[in-house]
């Protein structure tokens, strides 16, 4: 198994719910972890849990949807942690409502966020993972981008998309020793999911983002020569 002490890694979406719970673990692990998100307040307040569990710990308050925003506030991120071994791209939106009732703008902020975020983090980050030969990049899709679902078109595209983007840049940088995991989480109890009313969270029965920040570590500490290439986590509970 891989010993993660000593890495890098940078998590979008970084001071609520997945991406949290996975920072968390990742400074269990030894890991020196950047977040990212547009709450400046959440995010120091992250930041100041992670450096309690003895690991360096930094943020950049910026919108994945702004690519001159994720170049700058990556670079920063960087320069703090040192360098980066693991980007684990997690921000992302959900709205939902029938394909001729959501609005053109929410669609199209759907994938700017979803789609265009992961783009814009990855495209940032690669060259470092390929100067080091060696590197982990993990995105979080969903089960909506497995299947689509009536008032899920756009969240489900965004979904689907980034699944597609995922395999062909596995195909791209295995030659240079870089994973690209792909997880496809059920519904989880985040903040989303909680404030759309999809859940309410009842932890005897709802998926936890603990639950899948175990998943992502276990991946992660595979032996190089092993890669988790996608992942689904659901509820034992029907």
């Amino acid at each position: 198994m891989e010993d993660l002490k000593g890495k890098k890694a940078i998590i979008t979406g970084g001071s609520r719910g997945i991406g949290r719970a996975t920072a968390i673990a990742f400074a269990k692990e030894g890991i020196a972890v950047g977040i990212t998100g547009q709450n400046e307040n959440t995010l120091k307040e992250t930041v100041a849990e992670l450096k309690k569990l003895g690991v360096n710990a930094t943020y950049a308050a910026f919108d994945v949807s702004n690519y001159e925003a994720v170049q700058k506030g990556m670079a920063s991120i960087i320069q703090d942690l040192g360098g980066v071994d693991i980007l684990m791209n997690n921000a992302g939106i959900g709205n939902f409502a029938p394909f001729n009732e959501m609005e053109v703008s929410e669609w199209t902020r759907m994938i700017e966020v979803n789609v265009l975020g992961v783009y814009y983090a990855t495209k940032v980050v690669l060259p470092h993972l390929i100067a080091n030969k060696e590197g982990d990049i993990i995105n979080i899709s969903s089960t909506a981008g497995l299947s689509g679902n009536a008032n899920t078109s756009a969240y489900s595209a965004s979904k689907f998309a980034v699944i597609g983007m995922s395999q062909a840049l596995t195909k791209e940088v295995r030659k240079d020793n870089i994973r690209v995991s792909t997880l496809t989480p059920s519904t989880i109890a985040t903040d989303m999911t909680l404030e759309l009313g999809i859940t309410d969270g009842n932890p005897e029965k709802v998926l936890q983002p603990e639950d899948f920040a175990e998943l992502i570590t276990a991946g992660l500490k595979l032996p190089r020569r092993a890669m988790l290439a996608n992942a689904s986590i659901w509820s034992t509970n029907p």
